[in-house]
Protein backbone atom coordinates (compact mmCIF):
# COMPACT_ATOMS: atom_id res chain seq x y z
CA UNK A 1 0.00 0.00 0.00
CA UNK A 2 1.20 3.34 -0.99
CA UNK A 3 1.31 6.30 1.84
CA UNK A 4 1.42 9.30 0.64
CA UNK A 5 3.46 11.91 2.30
CA UNK A 6 2.44 15.01 4.06
CA UNK A 7 4.53 18.08 3.17
CA UNK A 8 4.55 21.29 5.32
CA UNK A 9 4.65 24.73 3.96
CA UNK A 10 8.05 26.38 4.13
CA UNK A 11 8.61 27.88 6.75
CA UNK A 12 9.26 31.60 6.34
CA UNK A 13 12.12 31.39 8.56
CA UNK A 14 13.67 28.75 6.42
CA UNK A 15 13.74 30.84 3.16
CA UNK A 16 15.92 33.67 5.36
CA UNK A 17 18.11 30.97 6.68
CA UNK A 18 18.72 29.53 2.86
CA UNK A 19 19.41 33.13 2.00
CA UNK A 20 21.94 33.39 4.96
CA UNK A 21 23.42 30.24 4.53
CA UNK A 22 23.66 30.91 0.21
CA UNK A 23 24.72 34.64 -0.05
CA UNK A 24 24.58 34.58 -3.50
CA UNK A 25 21.12 34.43 -3.47
CA UNK A 26 20.49 37.27 -0.97
CA UNK A 27 22.88 39.05 -3.67
CA UNK A 28 20.42 37.82 -6.40
CA UNK A 29 17.33 38.85 -4.36
CA UNK A 30 19.10 42.31 -2.91
CA UNK A 31 19.85 43.21 -6.95
CA UNK A 32 16.48 42.16 -8.01
CA UNK A 33 14.38 44.50 -5.16
CA UNK A 34 16.61 47.44 -6.19
CA UNK A 35 16.00 46.88 -9.99
CA UNK A 36 12.07 47.14 -9.03
CA UNK A 37 12.50 50.37 -6.97
CA UNK A 38 13.66 52.17 -9.77
CA UNK A 39 10.49 50.93 -11.99
CA UNK A 40 8.48 52.01 -9.46
CA UNK A 41 10.46 55.56 -7.97
CA UNK A 42 12.64 57.11 -10.28
CA UNK A 43 15.63 57.55 -8.67
CA UNK A 44 18.04 58.53 -11.91
CA UNK A 45 19.34 55.27 -12.48
CA UNK A 46 20.72 55.06 -9.00
CA UNK A 47 18.95 52.48 -7.83
CA UNK A 48 19.20 50.88 -10.42
CA UNK A 49 22.95 50.81 -10.82
CA UNK A 50 23.30 49.94 -7.29
CA UNK A 51 21.01 46.66 -8.06
CA UNK A 52 23.46 45.55 -11.38
CA UNK A 53 26.35 46.03 -8.60
CA UNK A 54 24.38 43.58 -6.62
CA UNK A 55 23.96 41.04 -9.70
CA UNK A 56 28.09 41.60 -10.03
CA UNK A 57 28.50 40.61 -6.81
CA UNK A 58 26.11 36.73 -6.87
CA UNK A 59 28.56 35.98 -9.11
CA UNK A 60 31.69 36.45 -6.82
CA UNK A 61 28.97 34.92 -3.91
CA UNK A 62 29.12 31.61 -6.16
CA UNK A 63 32.73 31.77 -6.47
CA UNK A 64 33.69 32.97 -3.27
CA UNK A 65 30.71 32.13 -0.57
CA UNK A 66 32.62 32.69 3.03
CA UNK A 67 34.22 36.16 2.31
CA UNK A 68 30.95 38.64 3.29
CA UNK A 69 33.28 41.48 3.62
CA UNK A 70 34.68 41.02 0.32
CA UNK A 71 31.17 41.11 -0.80
CA UNK A 72 29.84 44.27 0.62
CA UNK A 73 33.14 46.01 -0.24
CA UNK A 74 32.35 44.98 -3.88
CA UNK A 75 29.49 45.91 -3.89
CA UNK A 76 29.97 49.50 -2.55
CA UNK A 77 33.04 49.83 -5.01
CA UNK A 78 30.80 48.28 -8.08
CA UNK A 79 27.55 50.77 -6.58
CA UNK A 80 29.58 53.80 -6.42
CA UNK A 81 31.27 53.53 -10.13
CA UNK A 82 28.40 52.52 -11.97
CA UNK A 83 26.23 55.31 -10.26
CA UNK A 84 29.31 57.58 -11.03
CA UNK A 85 29.60 56.61 -14.69
CA UNK A 86 25.69 56.74 -15.29
CA UNK A 87 25.18 60.13 -13.95
CA UNK A 88 28.32 60.86 -15.78
CA UNK A 89 26.37 59.87 -19.05
CA UNK A 90 23.14 61.30 -18.43
CA UNK A 91 22.39 65.06 -20.47
CA UNK A 92 22.68 68.12 -18.30
CA UNK A 93 19.72 70.01 -17.80
CA UNK A 94 19.75 72.70 -19.18
CA UNK A 95 18.23 76.54 -17.48
CA UNK A 96 15.08 77.35 -19.51
CA UNK A 97 16.34 80.93 -21.37
CA UNK A 98 14.36 84.19 -21.25
CA UNK A 99 13.04 84.51 -24.78
CA UNK A 100 14.47 87.24 -26.31
CA UNK A 101 12.61 90.97 -25.74
CA UNK A 102 9.60 89.39 -23.29
CA UNK A 103 7.24 91.90 -21.98
CA UNK A 104 6.94 92.82 -17.93
CA UNK A 105 5.63 95.52 -16.18
CA UNK A 106 6.88 97.27 -13.28
CA UNK A 107 5.30 96.90 -9.65
CA UNK A 108 7.47 99.43 -8.03
CA UNK A 109 10.15 101.98 -8.85
CA UNK A 110 13.24 100.48 -9.77
CA UNK A 111 15.87 103.27 -8.89
CA UNK A 112 19.27 103.43 -10.67
CA UNK A 113 21.51 100.97 -9.94
CA UNK A 114 18.78 99.42 -7.34
CA UNK A 115 16.43 96.52 -7.60
CA UNK A 116 12.67 96.79 -7.27
CA UNK A 117 9.85 94.11 -8.45
CA UNK A 118 8.23 93.33 -11.85
CA UNK A 119 5.12 91.58 -13.07
CA UNK A 120 6.41 88.86 -15.50
CA UNK A 121 4.40 85.61 -16.86
CA UNK A 122 2.11 86.19 -13.89
CA UNK A 123 4.38 86.29 -11.23
CA UNK A 124 6.25 89.22 -9.14
CA UNK A 125 10.64 88.84 -9.92
CA UNK A 126 13.25 90.76 -8.48
CA UNK A 127 14.78 93.42 -11.18
CA UNK A 128 16.94 95.86 -11.92
CA UNK A 129 17.47 97.83 -14.80
CA UNK A 130 20.08 96.67 -17.81
CA UNK A 131 21.03 100.67 -17.56
CA UNK A 132 22.73 101.20 -14.32
CA UNK A 133 22.51 105.24 -14.82
CA UNK A 134 17.84 104.71 -15.87
CA UNK A 135 15.27 104.83 -13.18
CA UNK A 136 12.00 103.01 -14.38
CA UNK A 137 8.60 104.18 -12.83
CA UNK A 138 5.88 102.14 -11.45
CA UNK A 139 3.47 100.73 -13.62
CA UNK A 140 5.68 100.59 -16.83
CA UNK A 141 6.34 98.35 -19.63
CA UNK A 142 9.13 96.62 -19.37
CA UNK A 143 11.37 94.42 -21.87
CA UNK A 144 13.42 91.40 -19.78
CA UNK A 145 16.41 91.70 -21.85
CA UNK A 146 18.12 88.61 -19.23
CA UNK A 147 18.67 87.07 -16.17
CA UNK A 148 21.40 87.07 -12.99
CA UNK A 149 20.25 83.94 -10.93
CA UNK A 150 16.59 85.18 -9.69
CA UNK A 151 17.40 88.81 -10.50
CA UNK A 152 15.77 89.89 -14.11
CA UNK A 153 17.92 92.72 -15.97
CA UNK A 154 14.81 94.55 -17.68
CA UNK A 155 14.80 97.83 -19.93
CA UNK A 156 12.11 100.35 -20.32
CA UNK A 157 9.81 100.47 -23.24
CA UNK A 158 10.49 103.92 -23.95
CA UNK A 159 14.63 103.11 -24.40
CA UNK A 160 14.33 100.18 -26.81
CA UNK A 161 11.68 101.69 -28.97
CA UNK A 162 13.39 105.72 -29.38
Amino acid sequence: MYLARRTKPINPRLGILIMVLNPAIAWLVAGTLLCLVEAFVPTAFTAFAMGISAFLVALVAKLLPKFLALQVGLWMVFSVASVYLTHRLMPKRKVRAIEDATEAQTLTEILPGQAGRVLYEGNSWRARCGDDKCAIAPNQKVYVIGRQGTTLLVMPEHLLHS
